[in-house]
């Protein structure tokens, strides 16, 4: 099921050979890929191999027990629109480590269809695709029936992509389904997801769930229930959030944020409820409205969730569409504590930067961190006045000098999640500060807008720091090449921040 996009504009680089690091280039060639199904289609005769999908449909069941799975099937019609016989169907997978893959099948015309590598010399280039073998030619103008189905059980990275335990689950926009690829040919088009298309939750009875589309069916099946949700060409890719969840009583009020936990909670939630929803409200006046099929956001309790920036054990915060998961760690802390709240807002902002569009793989701190910190900044002056903005940007000026004193600093441009955590600290702060400095260059309204119209134009793709520039430098008219190259090159704060700052008390 080719749910995400993503795929298209990393094989659109690839095939083109468009580097996607230079300012601009990203746009572009979003662009080029989004045109390039039109241009064929306007083309009578084919000029590539290729095929299209006339219908697609996934079901998705949670099975209880000591070690939960859950199972995936993607069913597809596919029509051979082409110049050309095919024998095969390339198709990227769910990473099998991460989502603990297992019992992977494929079907064409009902018949079991073998899985292999791709040649040796499209390896490199596309890692993570495997082939799906026809046992016989796939004719032109022919339609054929695809079936991919595999199960998810002992995941090895409990995180943003995938939690499963034994009374909730989650799977995130990304990664978790079928991404079907082109026949490697450089005109070939992609299979585009048809007009609508319809998926299929299977959980026990009850189980309160979250996911993307128009609920369009509902049917109890013995002791579990078919939640069917239909997707239109446009939407991004389908989550889903499930559990044996309790429902604060303060929601039941009508106004204010949501949460589900796996036991009752012992303290009254409606001031953290009534701030979220505050917050969530800034976050869209200022950065574009969310899902409209939204309507409040939701703090989600997930037993299995880790913290990967600072190890696998504490508290835990998450962000899925038009909401956070929290593990019990996170609810431990307190509901009403500044910490709790703080990270629960931090992890929200991770909807318009993570969701909407999302990072470049292997992504710097900066991007990933960063722009969700940044929004906290955003939220602060909007909730508490300019006081509140200088006050969070002294604040981590103060946790950058700290995490100086434990560690060698290493350029902001470069520094990722899998580094050590002391340098990670250090990153963490600066990159707040680096975005305030950009604010502070661009201007308050210039900055905003211009993060907006990225989150629109980019929407359903991957970004970087060339992105961001290159949708400021548009906005302002600015040349921010030495801003970019002294915060993400040099190490060390711009005296001239600092100056700025000066004086400040936290």
């Amino acid at each position: 099921m080719q749910f995400f996009d993503h795929w298209q504009i990393v094989a659109a680089r690839r095939n083109l050979s468009i580097p996607a690091n230079r300012a601009l280039g990203s746009f572009l060639v979003v662009v080029f890929a989004a045109l390039l199904p039109i241009a064929f289609s306007s083309c009578s005769v084919p000029l590539a191999p290729g095929y299209k999908v006339l219908k697609e449909s996934c079901d998705v069941r949670f099975v209880s027990g000591s070690a939960p799975e859950l199972q995936i099937r993607a069913h597809y019609v596919l029509q051979n629109s082409g110049n050309s016989d095919l024998r095969f169907v390339d198709v990227v997978l769910p990473d099998a480590k991460l989502y603990g893959l297992k019992d992977l099948h494929a079907e064409v015309d009902g018949r079991e269809s073998a899985f292999s590598d791709l040649p040796e010399e499209y390896q490199q280039e596309t890692p993570g695709i495997r082939r799906i073998l026809m046992d016989r030619p796939w004719m032109q103008k022919q339609t054929r029936e695809l079936v991919i189905s595999y199960s998810f059980s002992s995941p090895e990275d409990l995180g943003a992509q995938i939690t499963l335990g034994a009374a909730d689950f989650h799977l995130s926009s990304l990664g978790w389904s079928p991404a079907l690829q082109p026949p490697k040919h450089v005109l070939s088009p992609f299979p585009r997801r048809p007009e609508r298309t319809t998926y299929t939750v299977r959980v026990p009875v009850d189980f309160l769930i979250l996911a993307r589309g128009h609920q369009t069916g509902r049917k109890q099946e013995g002791g579990e229930v078919a939640y069917t949700f239909e997707l239109r060409k446009d939407d991004l890719s389908p989550y889903m959030v499930a559990g044996r969840y309790t429902e604060s009583q303060s929601s039941h009020r009508g106004s204010g944020a949501v949460l589900w936990t796996l036991q009752p909670l012992g303290e009254d939630a409606g001031r953290i409820e009534e701030h979220i929803a505050r917050a969530w409200e800034v976050l869209q006046s200022n950065f574009g409205s969310f899902d409209q099929s939204i309507r409040a956001p939701h703090i989600v309790e997930s037993a299995g969730l880790r913290a990967h920036l600072t190890g696998e054990t504490g508290a835990a915060f998450g962000s899925f569409p038009g909401g956070v998961l929290v593990n019990h760690a996170a609810l431990a802390l307190g509901i009403s504590s500044e910490a709790f709240l703080a990270k629960t807002i931090h992890a929200l902002a991770h909807n318009w930067f993570g969701d909407e569009m999302y990072l470049e793989r292997d992504a710097a701190l900066g991007m990933g961190e960063g722009l969700p910190d940044y929004a906290t900044i955003v939220i602060d002056e909007a909730l508490g006045g300019e006081a509140a903005r200088r006050r969070r940007i002294v604040k981590f000026l103060q946790e950058y000098d700290e995490a100086r004193k434990a560690a060698v600093e290493t350029p902001l441009g470069t520094t990722v999640l899998t580094d050590m955590a002391e340098k990670r600290r250090i990153s963490l702060a600066k990159a707040l500060l680096f975005y305030a400095a950009l604010e502070d260059t661009c201007g308050e309204a210039q900055m905003r807008n211009s993060l907006a119209h990225m989150v629109v134009l980019m929407r359903g793709n991957e970004v970087g720091f060339e992105d961001l520039r290159a949708a400021l430098e548009q906005s302002t008219g600015k040349d921010l090449a030495e801003t970019f190259r002294v915060w993400l090159n040099e190490k060390g704060i711009p005296e001239k921040f600092r100056d700025r700052y000066s004086g400040e008390k936290d």
